[in-house]
Protein backbone atom coordinates (compact mmCIF):
# COMPACT_ATOMS: atom_id res chain seq x y z
CA UNK A 1 0.00 0.00 0.00
CA UNK A 2 2.81 2.34 0.66
CA UNK A 3 4.80 1.46 -2.31
CA UNK A 4 1.37 2.32 -4.54
CA UNK A 5 0.94 5.78 -2.66
CA UNK A 6 4.98 6.86 -3.52
CA UNK A 7 4.48 5.07 -7.14
CA UNK A 8 0.96 7.97 -7.76
CA UNK A 9 3.22 10.58 -6.39
CA UNK A 10 6.13 10.29 -8.51
CA UNK A 11 4.88 10.72 -12.52
CA UNK A 12 7.10 12.54 -14.67
CA UNK A 13 4.49 12.47 -17.27
CA UNK A 14 1.73 14.35 -14.70
CA UNK A 15 4.63 16.43 -13.51
CA UNK A 16 5.29 17.80 -16.99
CA UNK A 17 1.58 18.06 -17.98
CA UNK A 18 1.44 20.07 -14.52
CA UNK A 19 4.41 22.28 -15.05
CA UNK A 20 3.33 23.25 -18.56
CA UNK A 21 0.24 24.62 -17.48
CA UNK A 22 1.18 26.27 -15.06
CA UNK A 23 3.81 27.73 -17.29
CA UNK A 24 1.23 28.36 -19.85
CA UNK A 25 -0.98 30.52 -17.76
CA UNK A 26 1.72 32.44 -16.06
CA UNK A 27 2.68 33.05 -19.73
CA UNK A 28 -1.19 33.94 -20.34
CA UNK A 29 -1.17 36.27 -17.50
CA UNK A 30 2.04 38.33 -18.28
CA UNK A 31 0.81 38.76 -22.06
CA UNK A 32 -2.53 40.16 -20.69
CA UNK A 33 -0.30 42.65 -18.31
CA UNK A 34 2.10 43.81 -21.42
CA UNK A 35 -1.46 44.17 -23.22
CA UNK A 36 -2.99 46.08 -20.32
CA UNK A 37 0.20 48.50 -20.08
CA UNK A 38 -0.08 49.17 -23.69
CA UNK A 39 -3.35 49.79 -24.06
CA UNK A 40 -3.29 51.71 -21.11
CA UNK A 41 -0.25 53.88 -22.60
CA UNK A 42 -2.10 54.59 -25.10
CA UNK A 43 -5.45 55.79 -24.55
CA UNK A 44 -5.91 59.57 -25.19
CA UNK A 45 -7.26 59.86 -21.66
CA UNK A 46 -3.86 59.42 -20.33
CA UNK A 47 -1.72 61.05 -22.70
CA UNK A 48 -1.07 63.58 -20.33
CA UNK A 49 -0.71 62.73 -17.31
CA UNK A 50 2.37 61.64 -15.46
CA UNK A 51 1.93 57.95 -14.59
CA UNK A 52 0.51 54.83 -16.63
CA UNK A 53 -2.07 54.47 -14.20
CA UNK A 54 -4.30 57.98 -14.27
CA UNK A 55 -7.39 56.80 -13.92
CA UNK A 56 -10.04 53.68 -12.59
CA UNK A 57 -10.54 52.50 -15.81
CA UNK A 58 -6.08 51.49 -16.44
CA UNK A 59 -6.16 50.50 -13.03
CA UNK A 60 -8.62 47.95 -13.32
CA UNK A 61 -7.13 46.85 -16.10
CA UNK A 62 -4.10 46.36 -15.09
CA UNK A 63 -4.93 44.56 -11.65
CA UNK A 64 -7.68 42.39 -13.04
CA UNK A 65 -6.86 40.97 -16.39
CA UNK A 66 -4.13 39.14 -14.99
CA UNK A 67 -5.35 38.19 -11.75
CA UNK A 68 -8.66 36.29 -13.62
CA UNK A 69 -6.23 34.22 -15.69
CA UNK A 70 -4.01 33.22 -12.72
CA UNK A 71 -7.56 32.62 -10.99
CA UNK A 72 -8.82 30.59 -13.80
CA UNK A 73 -5.85 28.86 -14.55
CA UNK A 74 -5.47 28.16 -10.51
CA UNK A 75 -9.33 26.57 -10.63
CA UNK A 76 -8.60 24.38 -13.96
CA UNK A 77 -5.99 23.11 -11.78
CA UNK A 78 -7.73 21.97 -9.23
CA UNK A 79 -10.65 20.59 -11.53
CA UNK A 80 -7.97 18.63 -12.62
CA UNK A 81 -6.80 17.48 -9.09
CA UNK A 82 -9.75 16.01 -8.28
CA UNK A 83 -9.78 14.43 -12.17
CA UNK A 84 -6.56 12.52 -11.36
CA UNK A 85 -8.07 11.54 -7.89
CA UNK A 86 -11.10 10.27 -9.29
CA UNK A 87 -8.68 8.22 -12.02
CA UNK A 88 -6.17 6.83 -9.05
CA UNK A 89 -3.41 8.92 -10.61
CA UNK A 90 -0.80 11.59 -8.88
CA UNK A 91 -3.65 14.02 -7.95
CA UNK A 92 -1.10 15.73 -5.80
CA UNK A 93 1.36 17.14 -8.27
CA UNK A 94 -1.94 19.55 -9.81
CA UNK A 95 -2.61 20.01 -6.38
CA UNK A 96 0.92 21.86 -6.04
CA UNK A 97 0.32 23.16 -9.38
CA UNK A 98 -2.93 25.18 -8.30
CA UNK A 99 -1.70 26.01 -4.88
CA UNK A 100 1.17 27.48 -6.79
CA UNK A 101 -0.77 29.64 -9.25
CA UNK A 102 -3.35 30.81 -6.34
CA UNK A 103 -0.13 31.99 -4.47
CA UNK A 104 1.04 33.74 -7.72
CA UNK A 105 -2.28 35.62 -7.82
CA UNK A 106 -2.09 36.78 -4.46
CA UNK A 107 1.47 37.84 -4.94
CA UNK A 108 0.04 39.96 -7.98
CA UNK A 109 -2.60 41.38 -5.91
CA UNK A 110 -0.38 42.34 -3.29
CA UNK A 111 2.06 44.57 -5.16
CA UNK A 112 -0.46 45.37 -7.29
CA UNK A 113 -2.96 46.86 -5.13
CA UNK A 114 -0.46 48.42 -3.17
CA UNK A 115 0.49 50.36 -6.53
CA UNK A 116 -3.15 50.95 -7.80
CA UNK A 117 -4.59 52.34 -4.18
CA UNK A 118 -2.22 55.03 -4.34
Amino acid sequence: MVNDVRKRQRDPKTYRRAATYVLIVNAAAALAFAVAAIWTANRSACADADTLLCDTGAKTAMLVVPTAILLLGGIGAFVETYREWRRGQAWPIWQGAGWFLFMVMVVYLGIGGSTVAR
